[in-house]
């Protein structure tokens, strides 16, 4: 029994260290895409229902929130079905490896909102930027198993997070101060996939 549970672990060990040495493919462009325009959709619908954010910070969490949710569930049902199709027997291994990395920036930006407002709700403005910023680490932190480029939608939403943090107001609950970081870095994000998937995949 012990050299079956030996061989059971060196098996596990070597699918873990392939999985590691894989580009992930479980991202689709399309899927990506799609978040994009929820972001432009979000921006819309706050520029329409929320004429002033800073008065109404309860509702402007509740619509980027959703708007989180939406993209985190669809982006994450994709993959899991991409996964399979694409990695096959390492699917598991590395879709386990895929949440591992951004969990850590998504429990924190999740936990940002909560934190300000029992806190320090005189800085709830910094929310959208600090937000930026934290996902931008969940992109850094991506970066090994994804396409190399992908580097720049890091930095990219690290710039934004950080110009939102700058503004030092109110001003930084501006629909598209949300609407224009996230709907171009999600379309900058799709490009990267379309243009580094290998030939012939899918997307």
């Amino acid at each position: 029994m012990n050299d079956l549970d030996k061989a059971l672990g060196d098996i596990s060990s070597i699918r873990r260290q392939m999985a590691r040495s894989t580009q992930f493919r479980g991202f689709g462009p399309v899927t990506l895409a799609a978040t994009g325009l929820f972001a432009i959709a979000g921006a819309t619908l706050q520029m329409l229902l929320l004429p002033s954010p800073a008065q109404q910070i309860p509702a402007y969490l509740a619509t980027w929130v959703s708007i989180a949710i939406v993209s985190a569930a669809t982006i994450g049902s994709h993959m899991l079905t991409r996964s399979r199709r694409v990695h096959s027997a390492l699917a598991d291994e590395m879709i386990r490896m895929a949440v591992e990395q951004f969990l850590p920036s998504a429990i924190a930006g999740s936990l940002l909102p909560l934190v300000l407002l029992r806190f320090a709700p005189s800085v709830l403005w910094m929310i959208p930027g600090l937000w930026q910023v934290t996902f931008s680490l969940g992109v850094f932190a991506s970066c090994r198993f994804l396409p190399r480029p992908m580097f720049l939608a890091g930095l990219w939403y690290l710039f934004t997070g950080l110009c939102c943090i700058a503004i030092g107001d109110a001003r930084a609950f501006s629909p598209w101060a949300m609407g224009v970081a996230y709907g171009i870095g999600q379309f900058l994000v799709a490009g990267i996939l379309f243009f580094q998937r290998e030939d012939g995949s899918e997307i």
